[in-house]
């Protein structure tokens, strides 16, 4: 590995919501970091103005501090030694390096305007390619003559700068993940560099920030490896080989068939998010405002979000799944990354919030529940303002939820008293020997002093006992008569928490509605 301080950084482009590939890409720079005791840098790359979205970069902002992968530095995280970290605000630094690739000649200028470079096209057959085969035959300033280019320039003609792109090379690049790549120069077209708007592309922006950020390793998706030879040839034209950092490239993360790569229309499609936070943005094709729905909004606990990202398309070489953050750091690393695209599994990720909904804390489970209590609940109501029975509240139903929603559907009948009962069984139990069991019950139940679980089971077998009938007659119709359920929480244990006069008045009040 490289013997520099790692430093590793997440380029962004502004132009909607962050999609959970790119969150992920993010994620696997902050535990390489991490564990290196390296730097991770958020730098925001817009040079592309058109197509900027207004919020978009609060989004990022506000999506990697929801997910605790927070950079060391970077756009909304604190200046470094390396500000500023927008593109847009660096667009000087890139023109002299783009002009050094002119002068030196591994780069020209390029004066075809869009119309000369569609008639290219038409000629073509749709198959034209800027490059070191058909330049010649262009506006540019190696076709042209020195003085017309001059009169060009001096008149303030538009142009791009194009990168000049060997006939006839072999680039060589290693990807950590991927091994030894060999392409071929003639496959490559002379990608522009410097825009007529005075910004950079992509291409040259990323190697000359890369540099002067003095970035030590690249880890993007795959989408950019087919630009990767293009970048080394960059940092060879402008001197900075030795300092080249090394690539991984990410495998896609596919649709969950796994025919194709993940979009928004596939979770649109199946009922699930692909993105961390729930906002709006413009639709890319209409620009009309689109709302989108985010892991957050729809009941995800972050570190389990983050579990899930990392395990598509890496795994530690054992069977564990359920990591802590900490664990992550100790246990990446690239040898464990698959090269083929990562299938998302929509059930999965709902299995791992499960995973983790089922360790937290029953106080940390009522500070979620709370605020969805406050939406169902009267103002005052007493339960609400009762923390310890909030909390007892999820202790009992957290081992049948996925999300802290489901609460409120387990457990709305301790809340809020039954006033219909689960007529199946009451068809199959109820009877006058079960009506003469609960009579006696209530009486049995108001003499106790002590109202534990211990107590109430003693107290439904004494009963049964006195009647001379079994207790598996009647406990469902305990449970029935108390919370108007055939199933659901533990029974003993949502008596003790509902206490006696309460459990009492419930058994009272649906003897009376059942027996009309």
């Amino acid at each position: 590995m490289n013997s520099r301080k790692v430093r590793v950084r997440f380029a962004p482009s502004p132009t909607g919501p962050l999609h959970i590939g790119g969150v992920r890409t993010a994620l696997y720079n902050y535990l390489f970091a991490k564990k290196h005791g390296g730097d991770f840098i958020l730098r925001i790359e817009d040079t592309d103005q058109n197509r900027f979205v207004s919020g978009a970069e609060e989004y990022i902002i506000e999506s990697l501090k929801w997910c605790g992968i927070e950079p060391n530095e970077g756009v909304g995280f604190g200046n470094g030694d390396f500000a500023p970290y927008r593109q847009s605000e660096r667009k000087e630094i890139y023109r002299q390096y783009a002009e050094k690739l002119v002068n030196e000649g591994n780069a020209y200028y390029a004066f075809d305007s869009a119309t000369e470079l569609e008639d290219a096209r038409v000629r073509m057959d749709g198959s034209f390619s800027y490059n070191s085969f058909s330049r010649m035959g262009l506006k540019n300033s190696l076709s042209l003559p020195a003085d017309e280019v001059k009169k060009k320039l001096d008149a303030k003609e538009n142009f791009v700068i194009r990168l000049k792109v060997p006939e006839a090379d072999e680039i060589h690049l290693t990807d950590i993940i991927r091994g030894p790549i060999l392409v071929q120069s003639a496959q490559i077209d002379d990608k522009v560099l410097f825009k007529s708007d005075g910004m950079p592309t992509y291409h040259l922006a990323n190697v000359v920030d890369d540099y002067l950020m003095k970035i030590t390793h690249v880890i993007r998706g795959e989408e950019w490896l087919p630009s990767a030879p293009l970048h080394v040839l960059l940092y060879e034209y402008l001197g900075w080989k030795n300092a080249m950092p090394e690539f991984a490239h990410l495998p896609l993360l596919l649709r969950p068939d796994g025919n194709g790569k993940l979009s928004k229309r596939d979770g649109d499609r199946l009922g699930f998010p692909v993105f961390p936070l729930s906002g709006e943005f413009p639709d890319a094709k209409t620009g009309k405002p689109e709302k989108i729905t985010g892991y957050r909004e729809a009941g995800y606990f972050p570190d389990a979000f983050i579990n899930i990202l990392a395990m598509l398309g890496w795994n530690p070489g054992t069977e564990q799944e359920i990591f802590s953050m900490d664990e992550l750091i100790n246990t990446f690393s690239f040898d464990h990354i698959q090269k083929s695209g990562a299938k998302f599994n929509p059930e999965k990720a709902k299995w791992f919030n499960q995973q983790y909904l089922h360790k937290k804390n029953p106080t940390e489970l009522a500070d979620h529940f709370t605020p969805i209590l406050q939406t169902k609940l009267a103002v005052g109501s007493p339960q609400l303002a009762n923390k310890e029975f909030v909390k007892t509240v999820c202790s009992l139903v957290r081992e049948k939820a996925t999300f802290v929603s489901d609460f409120w559907t387990l457990s709305s009948y301790i809340f809020i008293a039954p006033s219909e009962y689960d007529s199946e069984v009451i068809k199959k139990r109820w009877n006058e020997k079960s009506k003469s069991f609960f009579e006696l019950l209530i009486g049995n139940l108001n003499k106790l002093s002590s109202f534990k679980i211990t107590d109430i089971d003693a107290t439904i077998k004494q009963t049964c006992e006195q009647l001379g009938i079994k207790t598996g007659e009647v406990m469902q119709l305990v449970r029935v008569l108390v919370s108007g359920k055939g199933s659901g929480v533990d029974l003993l244990g949502m008596m003790e928490l509902l206490g006696k006069d309460e459990v009492c008045k419930r058994i009272e009040k649906a003897v009376m509605v059942i027996s009309k």
